[in-house]
């Protein structure tokens, strides 16, 4: 299982480019750890059951004025019971500003106030996106994902057996790795899972005999993604002749990772197979089959036709 992760909250200033109201407050070890966001409006009138504290504090141009129309004597318990409450931070959006009083107490209270000059709805969409995928549950497994065709396909199998062989091969055929030896995939949704790389191995392949390569430097940054889906496993196996294959696909096999099923093939290796040239069969044959295509029942169809002309 996967396990819920912190996210630093400088990074979040960073990539969001939001402006630091409070630069007093040392927002080093300071993490967020929910994915979700909070607008406190009913807080800001006085009723703070069940406030969502652990959640990032959202302060739009509704709840600026809202606060304008009250008085001091009205605003001020407001603001000591609101910052008092161990809120991770608060974001000011729609071109508004907070009062002195509510940076005073965000200082009293060492709760990181910021700015952001974007709307409020669109920041919530930006930050929600964001917090969704630094947040989600994650694991890390042996493998190699590399994106063929707008399709996200993590090769899985035994050391040695030619994962990262395969990789360069499709690599040197123009498309993308995103990540060799180790996949670090993130559960961002029911449906969606997303892999990406440690930072430490991030566009190195390892090839036995050789030693690492760097892909990004030999064949060019178009050769490298950051992120990619998972959308399909290939599992590599060496050859057993006494195994019965899957020569049709009529039925799909998955397999499973977070609680997210995805399609999965296994490709037994014989010496004399094209490796990169199966795993693009395979990848455009995923794509035409969520386009609404599947070869193999197309088949069927056709000998069910033909078989019922005859009779």
């Amino acid at each position: 299982m996967g396990s819920v992760q912190n996210v630093d909250m400088t990074l979040m200033v960073e990539k969001l480019k939001l402006k630091n109201l409070t630069p007093d407050i040392d927002l080093t070890g300071m993490k967020l750890s929910s994915p979700e966001i909070n607008r406190p409006a009913i807080q800001l009138s006085g009723y703070f059951a069940h406030f969502a504290t652990e959640r990032v504090q959202i302060l739009g141009y509704v709840e600026y004025t809202y606060l304008q129309s009250r008085s001091d004597e009205e605003k001020k318990p407001i603001y000591e019971k609101f910052f008092s409450s161990n809120i991770p931070c608060v974001v000011y959006t729609s071109r508004t500003e907070p009062e002195p009083y509510a940076l005073e107490m965000a200082n009293k209270y060492n709760v990181p106030v910021f700015y952001s000059d974007k709307k409020t709805s669109n920041f919530m969409a930006a930050i929600i996106g964001w917090l969704n995928v630094q947040l989600a549950p994650r694991i890390s497994i042996h493998g190699v994902l590399v994106d063929v065709y707008g399709e996200g396909v993590l090769i899985m199998g035994e050391s040695g057996i030619g994962k990262s062989e395969a990789a360069l091969e499709l690599i040197k055929r123009g498309h993308r790795l995103v990540t060799d030896d180790v996949v670090e995939i993130h559960k961002v949704s029911d449906d969606t899972l997303v892999g990406r790389s440690p930072e430490i191995t991030k566009h190195f392949i390892e090839l036995r005999g050789i030693g690492i390569v760097d892909v990004k430097t030999l064949f060019g940054v178009e050769c490298v993604k950051e992120t990619q889906t998972i959308d399909m496993v290939i599992k590599l196996e060496d050859w057993d002749k006494d195994k019965e294959y899957d020569r049709l696909g009529l039925t799909e096999e998955y397999t499973e990772f977070l609680g997210n099923k995805v399609v999965c093939h296994s490709l037994p290796i014989r010496p004399g197979r094209n490796l990169a040239i199966i795993v693009e069969t395979a990848a455009v044959n995923n794509r035409q089959k969520k386009m609404g295509y599947n070869a193999a029942q197309e088949l069927y169809r056709r000998v069910q036709e033909s078989m019922t002309r005859k009779n």
